[in-house]
């Protein structure tokens, strides 16, 4: 009898003992078994530390405005599994899910996969058997080892490189980008999003021999009141609308989404026609718990954020909106920057609701270490702790006053939990 989705994933939790497993040579061996098709004509992976799920929604929306069949895959998910494949802008379905990790499973023999390749294989499994012209897949850790490099990409996309992951990708930004820079190929475009990228990225890049176009210097964002101007250094220019997207970080990573479908070429397209689904990309994009509102009265605003680069955009964005005092929903897992983050944010927080993570993850931090961290950098700040999420979403939306706002944000564990009520 055939397991259900939920068994499937179940299982592979079960199976290999190893939640992370940085290496190629297993996935690229059960791939081999799986005659290794192509996933789809054109390949972008996206790398980074922060800003991939974002800039996978922004080229996924401007390459099926074209009428590009597109497959894209994300991780980790929010509320449902099937939301990391994509086919059409559509979210895979079970039968499609578990027909594909049969396949898999019925030539994996004794090797051994993580959970996170075993979605992976799936998803390139599937865009490969749908035939998509496109597939945008996100890259889930570092770059180099990561199962999607198996892939040869025809351009590759770094977002950003910060400090996440160190106890695997490295003790500084140069290593860590060293390690993300693995995703690009000799002769082929890689798009570095940043302005100011670690020289470790840049050089790991040119080792490879990729053709490496940089934000700032290849291309570059001219900002103004009704919209913003997207120009390359080989004279083209676009004068578009603001993507959909909240947060101004948004702004670099549709420019980097732009570069890389200005460098991969879009078959016939005219340049009218490349601006016209660029431009209706913009408009269209969504993708959740990104600076998302959910609405309500004081206005909730959840977001995954989770590391210092994630805060200082979350910062940056709260000194763009009006002035009203904030209540945060905060929970973070045990390995991430705390302090980084807090700090980052800073008296910008009115009340922080802490929440304690260690019920829905064996990752999850206990409040009172979060609370004793927030003591430490913002002695003053003001606070309460709560068992877990919905305990510190009630608390926050019972204090907040008319006029002022809530932020959920600090992992998908308290996006996830944030949206899970929302939907019933």
């Amino acid at each position: 009898m055939s397991r259900t989705l939920a068994e499937w994933l179940a299982y592979q939790e079960r199976v290999n003992v190893h939640s992370i497993e940085l290496g190629l040579d297993r996935v690229r061996e059960v791939w081999r078994r799986m005659g290794a098709p192509a996933p789809a004509k054109r390949v972008i992976t996206v790398g980074g530390t922060n800003g991939k799920g974002s800039t996978v929604a922004l080229l996924e929306a401007m390459l099926r405005a074209a009428d590009l069949r597109v497959g894209a895959f994300t991780s980790p998910h929010l509320l449902e599994y099937n939301e990391r494949v994509r086919i059409d802008g559509v979210d895979a379905d079970d039968a499609a899910l578990v027909a594909s990790f049969e396949r898999i499973e019925a030539v994996r023999g004794s090797v051994p996969l993580t959970y996170f390749e075993f979605g992976a294989l799936a998803a390139l499994d599937l865009f490969a058997r749908a035939g998509v012209d496109v597939a945008v897949l996100e890259v889930g850790l570092g770059g180099r080892l990561d199962a999607v490099n198996i892939v040869d990409a025809d351009v590759a996309v770094i977002t950003t490189v910060d400090l996440d992951h160190m106890e695997w990708l490295g003790p500084d930004r140069d290593s860590i980008g060293r390690e993300k820079a693995g995703i690009a190929r000799a002769g082929r475009p890689a798009i570095v999003g940043e302005l100011d990228p670690p020289a470790g990225l840049l050089d790991a890049l040119a080792e490879r021999g990729a053709r490496v176009e940089r934000a700032g210097i290849d291309f570059s964002v001219e900002r103004h009141q009704d919209g913003w101007r997207w120009l390359h250094r080989d004279g083209s220019a676009m004068e578009l609308p603001d993507p959909a997207l909240a947060a101004p970080v948004q702004y670099a990573n549709a420019a980097a989404a732009i570069a890389a479908l200005h460098v991969l070429g879009l078959g016939a397209l005219t340049p009218s026609a490349f601006f016209a689904a660029v431009s209706a990309g913009l408009h269209e994009v969504r993708v959740q718990a990104r600076l998302q509102s959910i609405g309500g009265e004081p206005p909730l605003v959840v977001d995954v954020g989770h590391n210092p680069q994630a805060a200082r955009a979350l910062a940056e964005w709260l000194d763009t909106q009006p002035p009203a005092r904030v209540h945060a929903v905060y929970g973070a897992l045990a390995d991430k920057d705390v302090a980084g983050v807090i700090g980052a944010l800073g008296t910008r927080i009115g009340h922080w609701h802490l929440a304690g993570l260690d019920q829905a993850t064996p990752r999850g931090m206990p409040v009172a270490t979060l609370a004793a961290i927030l003591q430490q950098v913002l002695p003053q700040a003001s606070y309460g702790v709560h068992a877990d999420v919905p305990a510190a979403l009630a608390a926050a939306r019972a204090a907040a006053q008319p006029g002022e706002r809530i932020l959920a944000f600090g992992s998908f564990f308290v996006a996830s939990a944030v949206l899970a009520e929302r939907h019933g």
